[in-house]
């Protein structure tokens, strides 16, 4: 009878560990990235001004930056896949760091695609690798570990738009330089978490049985259950679209609130949004990821039908629910579809980020125009409607909990 080493347990043990160093690492680490993120919207009133830019263009730098942020990041978690690069985060917080100095000295359109593209070059290097080091360090609790990541990346998408009215808004474009300190940062930490990426590898590849299986679904049941997910992605996201773009101008309109209290509204639902993120994957660990991604999606259905009929006190209160709910689905759909395809973490978790986030962009440019040609609040009552599509959910196989 074989007996194993010490050395070799010790080994297994570290491959098995809840490595939360390294998750809230990662985390902060995506903070900084989706902060870096979030100055391009925020500016744009700023370039508008200084460079009498048309809503168009406005669109066409949307969409420049979206089209990169999101097409890539299947690409690059497939490659990723076949041949693991420790180091390539710290390559797209370079080219992170690159289009922030170029955009705070853009002086036309071309020059702001060109630093908005590299923005979103880099964050499609950053997921679907951050994505496989969360599921690596999670010791087996992927959903903590995946609510961990998204968290970071709420409040730095909250920061962001803070820290340009605070520091670039009274000041003027060069000012976008001060975000260099936050890709430094983020250089440095990315750094110290892919010297742990290198050596984990390398303890995994020493220690055979990489890969745990956690279905015995057919090829195109799999393939069916991804459509499943991406369909919910798409309602979500849409949804969610109506929420974080045009809430401020919807309580402005309805209520007839000033600038100032609107953003005080939003900031409730941003709260409740980053609670719900970080419940979304314990819970799905707990009880089963389908549960959670049926009752999130589904869930929000009542609440999502009753907003656009609540005065401003319900409204707010409908507000906390429904983000609570509705943003515990992504980390439970992200582990799900990694433990669909567990020997393809980056490709199908570069799949979803890219997806959402090409849903994003996409929900927020249809629903302007929905709002041009009819009202802010036709928008609402007709999003609200989008939660029902979760009941779909029932198609989607249990997967094992172990």
């Amino acid at each position: 009878m074989a007996i194993e080493s010490p050395t070799l347990d010790i080994k297994k043990e570290l491959i098995q560990k809840t490595v939360f160093s390294i998750l809230f690492s990662i985390s902060f680490a995506h903070l900084l990235n989706d902060l870096i993120q979030a100055i391009i919207p925020s500016v744009y009133p700023i370039l508008k001004q200084n460079y009498g830019l048309s809503f168009t263009q406005i669109g066409l730098i949307t969409f420049a930056f979206q089209m990169t942020a999101s097409i890539f990041q299947p690409f690059v978690g497939y490659y990723t896949d076949k041949y693991p690069k420790p180091f390539s985060q710290v390559y797209g917080m370079l080219f992170s760091l690159a289009g922030i100095i170029i955009l705070s000295y853009a002086n036309n359109l071309y020059w702001i695609i060109a630093s908005v593209m590299l923005i979103g070059t880099g964050s499609a290097i950053f997921h679907p690798e951050s994505a496989r080091i969360s599921n690596l360090a999670s010791g087996g609790k992927r959903g903590l570990a995946q609510s961990i990541f998204q968290v970071g990346g709420n409040l730095g998408t909250a920061l962001g738009p803070l820290l340009v009215a605070l520091i670039v808004v009274p000041n003027g474009q060069r000012y976008i330089l001060w975000f260099v300190i936050a890709a430094t940062i983020g250089l440095a930490i990315i750094s110290k978490i892919a010297f742990w990426y290198r050596d984990h590898l390398i303890l995994r590849n020493n220690n055979k049985g990489e890969f745990i299986d956690f279905h015995n679904l057919s090829k195109s049941k799999v393939k069916f259950a991804i459509v499943v997910l991406l369909i919910l992605i798409f309602s979500k996201f849409f949804y969610s679209a109506s929420l974080s773009t045009y809430y401020t101008f919807y309580v402005i309109e309805k209520f007839h609130l000033t600038i100032q209290q609107a953003q005080f509204h939003m900031f409730i639902y941003l709260f409740a949004y980053a609670l719900g993120t970080i419940l979304g994957g314990p819970l799905g660990d707990k009880f089963g990821r389908k549960y959670i991604i049926w009752f999130s999606v589904f869930g929000a259905t009542p609440f999502a039908l009753l907003l656009p009929y609540a005065n401003l006190f319900y409204t707010d209160i409908l507000m906390i629910i429904i983000g609570v709910i509705i943003s515990s689905a992504f980390p439970a759909i992200i582990v799900y579809a990694q433990e669909l395809v567990p020997k393809k973490l980056g490709m199908v978790s570069g799949l979803f980020y890219g997806f959402a986030f090409g849903m994003g962009a996409l929900g927020s440019a249809l629903l302007g125009i929905l709002a041009d040609k009819t009202s802010i609040e036709f928008v609402y009552q007709i999003c609200s409607y989008l939660p029902i599509m979760g009941a779909i959910c029932y198609f989607l196989p249990n997967l094992k909990k172990k």
